[in-house]
């Protein structure tokens, strides 16, 4: 399968440069059914398409200051971008220089040059870091919020509020689960009210999110490690909801591939910390997501093969053509879309 079978033309006046002004104030389109039925909905209508008994899966992590600006001993300017923490003094990230730097060379964080910065390895794009100091520490004086690069504007204050999740609680992620924005409080509690079951997980979403897929042929496509942990109380209740026939709904693809990377050979979902690199294509058979709210994805992303693959490969197709038609908002700010698990 060709990576430009999941292109499309998007016009660029449809990419969200700013949320609405409500959380929950985003329409939603809702695709069900096994033709491509498409409804155009209010997220806050979201209550209404749920049953008591129904579990609602939230990836609760939260975003980083993860970029940082500094220089090489040589002088020359840096952008770093903090892909992964693997430890209190290490990461891996993604370097913009004029030249890349070599394993054993030093970098600067901050315009004072006060925070150094060890080169250890690199892996492809990816560079092994050792920070003299406590990594939180450095991201916390000198780290910026990793907007997403087609969002042009500088964050503001606003960003700092709305490019995280209300329930956001497990610092370390790169990028906003952004399905997870269009929630607020209000509503997670009404969905509680009605029985809805509402199960918190944690994958660290890291930059490779925002990288382009630079192949031809999608099998060729490898991707980045993510860490996720899943409780046991997590597990239990997804385990013992799916054993009586609930409905399990990933809210975001995010808590879909941390569902999907953690289920066994005798389909139970298994508790404890890991990492994925799942790569969901068409093809691939869901064991544990019955429903997916989502966001609408980059052409050529991987984030759209993984819907491709959830929803109908045509059914997706059908849904983004309706979608621009009807001027849906796109990408992190942008509105929303359930998907109904397509098995054809």
């Amino acid at each position: 399968m060709r990576v430009a079978d999941f292109d499309f033309h998007l016009p660029e006046a449809l990419i969200a440069q700013q949320p609405t002004a409500q959380r929950t104030a985003s329409r939603m389109l809702h695709l069900h059914g096994s033709r491509t039925a498409l409804t155009d909905r209010q997220f806050a209508e979201l209550p209404g398409l749920m049953r008591a008994g129904d579990v609602l899966v939230l990836n609760d992590t939260r975003v980083i200051a993860a970029r940082l600006h500094g220089q090489k001993a040589s002088g020359g300017r840096i952008e770093m971008m903090i892909e992964r923490v693997t430890g209190t003094h290490e990461a891996w990230a993604l370097i913009r220089a004029s030249h890349a730097p070599l394993a054993g060379s030093r970098l600067f964080v901050g315009d004072s040059a006060d925070a150094g910065v060890s080169v250890l390895q690199r892996d492809a794009d990816l560079f092994h870091l050792r920070f003299d100091a406590p990594l939180d520490k450095v991201l916390n004086a000198h780290g910026r919020l990793p907007l997403p690069p087609y969002i042009t504007h500088t964050p503001t204050a606003g960003d700092l509020e709305r490019y995280q999740t209300v329930y956001a609680a497990h610092p370390g992620a790169v990028a906003a689960p952004t399905a997870g924005l269009h929630f607020d409080q209000a509503l997670l509690a009404q969905l509680e009210r009605m029985g809805v079951h509402i199960v918190y997980i944690t994958l660290h979403v890291g930059a490779g999110t925002f990288q382009p897929v630079r192949v031809t042929q999608i099998a060729e496509h490898r991707m980045h490690s993510e860490r996720y942990v899943i409780s046991a109380e997590a597990a239990q209740r997804l385990n013992q909801a799916r054993a009586a026939g609930a409905r399990v709904m990933a809210v975001g693809t995010t808590a879909l591939r941390t569902l999907e990377s953690a289920v066994d050979g005798n389909g139970q979902l298994v508790a404890g910390a890991g990492e994925t690199a799942l790569f969901i294509t068409p093809g691939y058979r869901f064991q544990v997501v019955d429903r997916l709210l989502t966001n609408f994805h980059l052409p050529r992303s991987t984030l759209l093969m993984l819907v491709s693959a959830f929803g109908g490969m045509q059914s997706i197709r059908t849904a983004y053509a309706h979608a621009i038609n009807a001027q849906y908002r796109f990408f992190s700010y942008g509105d929303a879309m359930l998907i109904e698990r397509n098995d054809a």
